[in-house]
């Protein structure tokens, strides 16, 4: 076995303990261990990939007990994958709290952002829907307490709409469990695509419907439309640091519908037949229009990169609606570009609350920012990565799903919707811009917003601190750039992945036939 597989989920939960333990009154050395422990999991994940661009499955038994009685981590090209993007996006994003002083805001950021990367990372590996559960719970307990760190009213009450979604969201996934444990006998992954291929079609209604709360499930986690209401207000509210990490959580609903819907539920699987079409799409084309209208209609740049998000999870979810290797290819590209430009775009608007004082992210004139030019250059490169327009990725991602979607018998409409919804995104962002950075004001001349976001006292940064979240921002936007330019290695490896997916008994005989 290769115990790197579980490097990734084993280093975090020992560093957050760690920090718990010994670390918990002396936050220098909680900084130095949590961002120390980021690099480490990025040379680990950096590792795992290139591990994985074999095309072997790994396969790691805990307990050494051989799937499908025991628990097992899976490492193929699309787990790697994504646990190379998390380990990314969580040393920028450590890098960014601790450079603008978010850590210090409130008890315990470093032990829980760690807690929080240990759910993230055992979901993508795990082998097994129940430990996926399990997973998800780690990560959203950890998520609940970074949510309302550093306090306030307003994030406090975006919280507890965000724990009430969540336990919903968990409940439904613990009777979807318990359904398709009663019908198969079994929670593997890779055991549970061979028995229900198995099963006669006359004896999968009840299959059906542990499908279905599967779905409705991941896609709570996808904020698909209309299980969406949770998403805006707590991303707007969540401190910076920590909404960009979420830009990850949601991918990972996503992912898991990738995950089951290919190998247990797939198009191919006679005995759920075509479960997702056609409504599918029409709710991903949905979530896609109510995510960039809210763009342009949004009151405060914390609720526009809000609503961004839930419109690049449309735009990501039609192409893996179509359920090919070629639109699944273009979805996992467009996944990194836009996992990456949230996740900027989040941080940016952070620069301009902290410039602002009382005015803060509403969308109303003021005062000309402290390095004015430079926070008005990453608004408009995270806008135009944000709204999919050239020469960042976004536009190559966009690109790749229109050509991809040929295929479907509704080309015409995913393309008008995609392409319809860019001009609006193209409108709000330049709206949101004109009047942050345009239509400056003299300092008294700004009228302040109804209730600003509280933010509590703390020591003035050193400047090298005072670097640090620029530097972070900077580094996203590097990311996007290098998205671009090498867009074709980038795509080779995403369309080895597709295939790898859309070939289920690769996976299953590595898992099953492991030994």
């Amino acid at each position: 076995m290769n115990h790197w597989i579980i490097a990734p989920v084993v280093l975090p939960s020992l560093m957050a303990a760690l920090i718990v333990v010994a670390m918990r009154h002396h936050l220098s050395l909680q900084r130095v261990f949590s961002l120390g422990a980021c690099v480490a999991l990025v040379a680990i994940a950096v590792g795992l990939v290139l591990e994985a661009s074999s095309g072997r499955i790994g396969v790691y038994e805990l307990g050494n007990w051989p799937a499908p009685f025991g628990i097992v981590l899976v490492l193929d090209r699309l787990s790697a994958l994504m646990v190379l993007i998390t380990a990314v996006l969580a040393f920028i994003t450590a890098l960014y709290a601790i450079g603008s002083g978010w850590d210090s805001r409130g008890q315990h950021f470093h032990a829980l952002f760690q807690f929080q990367l240990m759910g993230i990372f055992g979901a993508f590996l795990t082998g097994d829907a129940f430990n996926l559960f399990v997973f998800f719970e780690v990560l959203l307990i950890a998520s609940y307490g970074l949510m309302i760190h550093a306090g306030g009213r307003r994030r406090f009450r975006a919280g507890l709409q965000y724990v009430l979604y969540n336990l919903l969201g968990s409940t439904l996934f613990l009777f979807a469990l318990g359904t398709l444990y009663a019908v198969t006998g079994t929670l593997n992954m890779a055991d549970l695509a061979v028995r229900v291929a198995e099963l006669p079609a006359d004896d999968t209604a009840l299959l059906r419907v542990g499908a279905m709360l599967l779905l409705l499930v991941f896609a709570i986690k996808a904020a698909v439309l209309p299980l969406h209401f949770w998403l805006p207000e707590t991303y707007a509210e969540a401190p910076a640091p920590v909404a960009a990490l979420f830009a990850i959580m949601t991918k990972v609903g996503a992912y898991a519908i990738l995950r089951m819907y290919t190998l247990v539920f797939g198009p191919d699987a006679a005995v759920v037949g075509n479960l997702l079409d056609p409504w599918f799409l029409g709710v991903t084309l949905a979530t896609l229009t109510i995510g960039m209208i809210g763009v342009l209609g949004a009151s405060g740049l914390g609720r526009l990169a809000a609503f961004s998000a839930i419109g690049s999870m449309g735009t990501l979810l039609i192409a893996i609606s179509v359920f090919t290797p070629e639109t699944t290819q273009a979805a996992l590209y467009y996944m990194i570009h836009s996992t990456i430009a949230g996740a900027m775009l989040f941080l940016v608007v952070d620069l301009v609350r902290e410039r602002r004082g009382d005015i803060g992210d509403a969308l109303v004139p003021g005062p000309a920012l402290a390095q004015h030019g430079m926070i008005a250059s990453l608004f408009f490169a995270a806008a135009i990565a944000s709204a999919g327009m050239p020469p960042l990725s976004g536009f190559i991602g966009k690109l790749m799903i229109l050509d991809a979607v040929r295929v479907s018998d509704d080309v015409w409409l995913i393309w008008a919707f995609i392409l319809a919804t860019t001009l609006v995104a193209v409108l709000g962002f330049a709206q949101a811009g004109s009047k942050v950075f345009w239509k400056t004001t003299e300092p008294d001349a700004a009228s302040p917003p109804e209730e600003p976001a509280p933010q509590p006292s703390q020591p003035s940064p050193s400047p090298a601190a005072s670097a640090l979240p620029l530097t972070a921002t900077g580094l996203l936007l590097a990311a996007t750039v290098l998205l671009s330019v090498f867009a074709g290695p980038v795509n080779e490896f995403l369309g080895a992945t597709a295939s790898q997916l859309f070939t289920p008994e690769i996976y299953i005989s590595g898992v099953l036939g492991a030994r």
